[in-house]
């Protein structure tokens, strides 16, 4: 029995895009914080770390409110590049 297919809005994609995007700024302020010796760098990486997590999370919750959900982010990915 095949599944069907599920269209997404362009809000859902929209958002969904927006998730990989809080997630990479988060992988990138990991990075930093961890390479940075200069303490005013350190803390400003601090802050953009925590409100890239703050983001987030927001982002989570819009999305679970709204009933988004992408179990294989590669193939969503692929799809709204090919858009």
């Amino acid at each position: 029995m095949k599944k069907k297919k599920q269209r997404i809005s362009a809000e859902e994609q929209t958002l969904l895009l927006e998730i990989q995007i809080a997630k990479r700024s988060i992988l990138t302020a990991l990075s930093n914080l961890e390479n940075l010796t200069d303490p005013d760098l350190i803390d400003c990486s601090i802050y953009e770390l925590n409100a890239a997590q703050t983001r987030y999370q927001y982002l989570l919750h819009q999305a679970k409110s709204l009933g988004v959900t992408c179990r294989n982010e590669a193939t969503y990915l692929a799809a709204a590049s090919n858009e």
